[in-house]
């Protein structure tokens, strides 16, 4: 009897073997070994991009600081710092006539634009009705984007070193296309050539519009600054 009472009175209580086992037995589900993960911010919000340098700028921004400036002011006799000639802008275009029969089409092309611009495209839409091309009021056709500042800069840089001299059969840009006012216009038939676009995963090819806006007053002026600029201009 006292053996008996030893062996059932020497073990634990058993409120105390559950509690021991649940105090042992990792928290959450899944497979024991495996500690659960961590779950996501609510709202999926991506991280935060880096701040830039204090003292970053693009490299065709700093060349026409330190090089073109001072050639044009030389070669045009420029006595106002003011009127040497500058870069303003730069407008990308893209039209998509296939729209009128699909309308995801100009979606799949304005994201295209934005991973190649680096700024999100404003979708252009029709400013009256043709019936002959099955266009209605307000449909969208198009898309573009206006660069300014640094993106503008570093859009001309990927431009004239990376997009340009892979275009097929490219034998140089047009000297002449010029509107008279210092901007310029060149069009590009496949819009892949950007290393930003994965051929890969492009549904369709697309054709763009370049057109840079200089602070030029003549062409010969806004010549002399995009040839500054490695510009490969016909001879």
């Amino acid at each position: 009897m006292a053996d008996n009472a030893k062996q059932k009175g020497g073990g634990a209580p058993a409120g105390a073997k559950a509690g021991a086992a649940k105090a042992g037995k990792p928290q959450g589900k899944g497979p024991p070994g495996k500690e659960a993960k961590s779950k996501p911010a609510a709202g999926g919000a991506a991280a935060p991009r880096k701040p830039r340098p204090a003292d970053y700028k693009p490299r065709m921004k700093a060349l026409y600081e330190a090089e073109i400036r001072k050639k044009l002011a030389e070669h045009f006799g420029y006595q106002n710092p003011m009127r040497i000639p500058r870069l303003e802008q730069i407008v990308l275009t893209m039209g998509v006539g296939e729209a009128v029969n699909d309308r995801k089409k100009v979606e799949n092309a304005s994201k295209d634009l934005a991973m190649i611009a680096g700024q999100r495209p404003v979708i252009t839409r029709a400013r009256k009705s043709i019936a002959t091309y099955k266009v209605r009021e307000n449909m969208a056709l198009g898309a573009k984007v206006t660069l300014r500042g640094d993106r503008m800069y570093e859009f001309l840089d990927r431009l004239v070193t990376i997009a340009l001299p892979r275009v097929k059969d490219f034998r140089g840009l047009n000297a002449k296309s010029f509107d008279g006012r210092g901007n310029f216009a060149l069009g590009l038939k496949e819009h892949i050539v950007f290393p930003e676009i994965d051929y890969d995963q492009v549904d369709e090819i697309w054709g763009m519009d370049v057109i840079v806006c200089t602070t030029a007053s003549t062409d010969d002026e806004a010549r002399e600054l995009l040839r500054a600029f490695n510009f490969p201009f016909r001879t």
